[in-house]
């Protein structure tokens, strides 16, 4: 098979959660496939590698952008001093931001790295996972090889979005190389949905009018790679699905009301829809394991569930207790942001409105079940491209003709 012949397009739309999908039509016309996909428990900082790699989180070791610091060694230590600086300033949104991008280049981090709501007082308590980029060779801290790596190992042409950049930077970067002909594997990355979903919820008029966005952008990339290639096979997929927010529950409140102080009795880092939480001593746990008893709008999690979502981390790095909100429940202040949003992703993985959504155009590929199989199918193309693609297809319905023919002249000998 010459080179260009067929391509694989993977399109990544971060928060198209199977609800949400059901609820618009979306290039409905195209699928030969389409199905809920599981997620897991965590984040885009949890699904992503596990998407990229194969892998659960307890093996990939991604699940929360901040985890705690034994070593003492955590590039985050020195900026205990920000804590000095007038509150005024170094609160508002825009300065962390700024900081966040000043802080990432001082400290080397090349992957995704944004400071939030974390209070500065907190953060030398912290190291942080993604310090680099998840997409490059060496990105995963399990040190798995991702589809990336194989494609780069296997000297196999592939265009890979940037997800520092925007989405109409990326679709009109995919329509270039989709143009030239010269990929047989493409990944493009498209997060502006989950903004939308963020800020506004799923019942927002902006969701419909963002998929039919997706819909024309798409319609015309898949028409220019018909131009240039035999056979496209388009799979459109996500990370996890949206929940409206119905509730919230302000658990920094609640735990500060002990007589424990951060820092010296515990250590606590407060995600959107997670609570995890480390013990300096067994009182401080007893109090704080009696305090989360009370609270109504979530629960602790315990081990056999956390080895079920494949997050149980033998070394507790992330949380030797986690406390996870019911669906639709949001910890709000917590360390993600102060202000409420409307919807929120990272509940249980098995809540409808947490799964992902899976669709494709092409027959006869793997289907993927839950988000860790997106690399089986992906290592499939993989392999189907060095196979031959579809000349390995037109052998194999040449060979199964074949041995129905030979079966049928069997019968009718007999």
């Amino acid at each position: 098979m010459s080179a260009g012949k067929e391509l694989a397009l993977f399109v990544f739309i971060d928060a198209l959660g199977w609800e949400i999908v059901n609820r618009h039509s979306f290039l409905d016309d195209l699928w030969v496939t389409r199905r809920p996909l599981d997620t897991v428990l965590g984040y885009s900082c949890t699904c992503d590698p596990t998407i990229l790699t194969g892998v659960m989180p307890d093996q990939h070791q991604h699940f929360s952008f901040f985890l705690l610091d034994r070593s003492g060694t955590s590039p985050l230590r020195p900026l205990r001093w920000l804590n000095r600086l007038p509150a005024g300033l170094v609160d508002r949104g825009r300065v962390r931001r700024w900081l966040s991008r000043g802080i990432a280049a001082l400290c080397g981090f090349d992957g995704y790295f944004q400071l939030y709501e974390t209070p500065w007082e907190a953060l030398p308590h912290f190291d942080y996972s993604e310090q680099k980029d998840i997409y490059q060779p060496g990105g995963i801290i399990g040190g798995q090889p991702t589809i990336f790596d194989r494609l780069r190992r296997e000297q196999i042409p592939f265009a890979l979005s940037d997800w520092r950049r925007s989405e109409a930077a990326n679709i009109q970067q995919m329509r270039q190389v989709v143009q030239a002909g010269e990929i047989q594997f493409a990944y493009l990355y498209l997060a502006g949905l989950d903004g939308i979903l963020h800020a506004e919820g799923t019942e927002s008029p902006r969701v419909g009018d963002q998929l039919r966005w997706y819909e024309r952008e798409l319609r015309q990339i898949i028409e220019l790679a018909g131009q240039q290639y035999d056979d496209v096979r388009l799979y459109v997929f996500s990370d996890h699905g949206m929940t409206d927010v119905q509730q919230h529950l302000d658990l920094i409140k609640t735990i500060e009301a002990l007589p424990l102080r951060f820092g010296r009795d515990y250590v606590a880092y407060y995600d959107s829809t997670m609570a995890r939480f480390w013990f300096h001593s067994d009182h401080a746990e007893t109090q704080i394991r009696a305090a989360l008893s009370t609270v109504r709008g979530g629960r602790p999690l315990a081990d056999h569930e956390l080895e079920r979502h494949g997050v149980l981390f033998p070394d507790r790095r992330y949380g030797e207790l986690i406390f996870l909100c019911d669906p639709g429940v949001l910890i709000c202040p917590s360390f993600m942001g102060r202000k409420p949003i409307k919807g929120m992703h990272g509940y249980d993985p098995h809540d409808p409105h947490s799964r992902a959504s899976f669709q494709t155009n092409a027959s006869g590929a793997p289907v993927p079940q839950r988000l860790d199989q997106m690399f089986d199918l992906m290592n499939w193309e993989v392999q189907r491209i060095q196979s031959g693609g579809a000349g390995l297809d037109r052998l194999g319905r040449e060979f199964k003709q074949a041995g129905a023919d030979v079966r049928s002249l069997a019968e009718a000998v007999s």
